[in-house]
């Protein structure tokens, strides 16, 4: 009996954000497709092993803190009892019901899934493993295979379990007595902050000298303050001299500004960022060309080097985020069925879902310096805000950063509750080209948080009600 062959216009390898919405909107636009992933449901590692089970987890370390931070305004919850067994499954809960639904999506969309790993014999065909069809042709391919967590090259890890990474993390095998995270980005501050609400001891190290580089460090000093209340120890330019795993514990030796001697953890979280699925996935027998980290060159239509494949998402390199990867999935199918796209977006935001939040979209302050961009800068602190102190809140900040020429709104930044929905409205009045005083004038409920917005922009031109101007103030 032959191998099977199966043909297809558009062959997608990896399920996630950027693989689904590659598949669907090639199939709405008319294109047989064919989208192919080793793991056994469509989701990807944003459904399955990062967004949405961080989210899910998050939502609770909040839960408990809101709990806490509630005496202070007359109301006292009994200590918590956290059920890790009925955590985990309601965490599984959510992450079926996504699933199940992408299942039904690709159905109605007559995309054919297929559960397998496939491997490129040349720029047409991929060969697969574990199904029963062996060969699948295709017109184009979509590359969306994503990305894994990256590793400490120079720390040797015996897989005992107790030195994870954010997937290990995410399993909540238990609660730690004590916990060392390394690592100062999103995915370190915000599985630091699980375990530290749901009761472990945290110690925190960062290689640099502060925590989320990306952000400006104005927005990161109500974050720090909080990580100092709820971390057991905080330590800037520190890294991991050596490590030794055992089966009940790690014993850590630190260099750097945390103090020196051997230090023994329950657990080690290593999340110090994450590398692209690029090898052993056939590449070399196309034309498609990566970088000396491994993400595939594209062009603005997600095109690569061989005019039959695209790459989108964590694989393409940039910004490493899943609504980024949507966009981009959805302007390769459009130029695969001939429409005119491409990704020229002028903002992609940014959300660190810690508590506080933090956000930010189009061009940073920091950024803006560095490029000596002619920008003003206007902010609006929270703590004159009525809406964030009746809901004990008043740490945030809203900014924005404005064409000091042009009044043009180039960026905004935001750290405080709900940043996660509020940052929209910078994004889109950037990607509008909207200029300062078309937000300033545009009227936003009272009480609440995106007055902040409205009155950041007024400050620019000195018009804000609840705060005084320069000159006055």
């Amino acid at each position: 009996m032959g191998e099977l062959t199966q043909d297809t216009d558009v062959l997608i390898l990896g399920g996630g954000p950027g693989g689904y919405a590659a598949a669907f909107r090639a199939a709405d636009l008319g294109l047989e497709v064919t989208m192919i992933d080793e793991a056994p449901l469509p989701g990807g590692e944003c459904l399955h092993r990062g967004c949405i089970p961080s989210k899910t987890l998050l939502h609770i370390a909040e839960l408990l803190s809101d709990a806490r931070n509630a005496a202070h305004a007359g109301v006292t919850f009994q200590p918590p009892r956290i059920d890790l067994a009925a955590l985990r499954s309601w965490k599984e809960e959510v992450i079926q019901k996504l699933a199940d639904g992408l299942v039904n999506l690709c159905e109605k969309r007559s995309v054919q899934l297929i559960n397998a790993r496939a491997v490129f014999e040349d720029s047409g065909r991929v060969r697969l493993q574990g199904a029963d069809i062996s060969h699948v042709r295709f017109k184009h391919a979509v590359l969306a295979t994503g990305s894994r967590p990256a590793s400490l090259p120079s720390i040797q890890i015996n897989n005992k379990g107790r030195v994870m990474d954010s997937e290990g993390a995410l399993a909540l095998a238990d609660i730690p007595e004590n916990l060392l995270v390394v690592g100062g980005g999103y995915i370190a501050l915000e599985m630091g902050m699980v375990y530290a609400s749901l009761g472990s001891r945290v110690t925190l190290i960062v290689r640099r000298d502060r925590l989320v580089r990306g952000a400006d460090p104005d927005l990161v000093v109500p974050l720090k303050r909080r990580v100092d209340e709820l971390f057991a120890a905080v330590h800037c330019n520190t890294m991991i001299k050596d490590l030794a795993e055992y089966d009940s514990h790690v014993m850590v030796r630190l260099h750097g500004d945390a103090p020196g001697g051997e230090q023994r953890f329950e657990r080690v979280l290593i999340a110090v960022g994450r590398q692209p699925n690029s090898s052993n996935i056939g590449l070399e027998n196309t034309d498609v060309k990566t970088d000396d980290k491994g993400f595939v060159t594209v062009d603005e239509q997600q095109r690569s080097t061989d005019p039959k494949i695209f790459a989108v998402g964590d694989i393409a390199g940039g910004q490493l985020l899943a609504h980024k990867a949507m966009r981009e999935g959805k302007v390769a199918a459009e130029v695969i069925a001939g429409e005119p796209s491409a990704f020229d977006v002028r903002a992609i935001p940014a959300v660190v879902y810690t508590f506080p939040q933090i956000a930010w979209s189009g061009l940073t302050e920091e950024q803006a310096r560095k490029e000596k961009r002619p920008i003003k800068v206007s902010r609006f602190p929270w703590k004159f805000s009525g809406r964030a102190i009746t809901m004990g809140a008043p740490e945030g900040l809203t900014k924005v950063i404005v064409d000091k020429e042009t009044d043009r709104v180039l960026g905004m930044g935001i750290v405080g509750r709900e940043a996660e929905g509020m940052i929209t409205e910078g994004t889109l009045a950037v990607e509008m080209g909207a200029l300062a005083q078309d937000v300033a004038l545009t009227i936003h409920p009272h009480p609440t948080l995106s007055e902040t917005e409205a009155e950041a922009f007024e400050a620019f031109f000195g018009s804000a009600t609840h705060i005084l101007p320069k000159q006055k103030s």
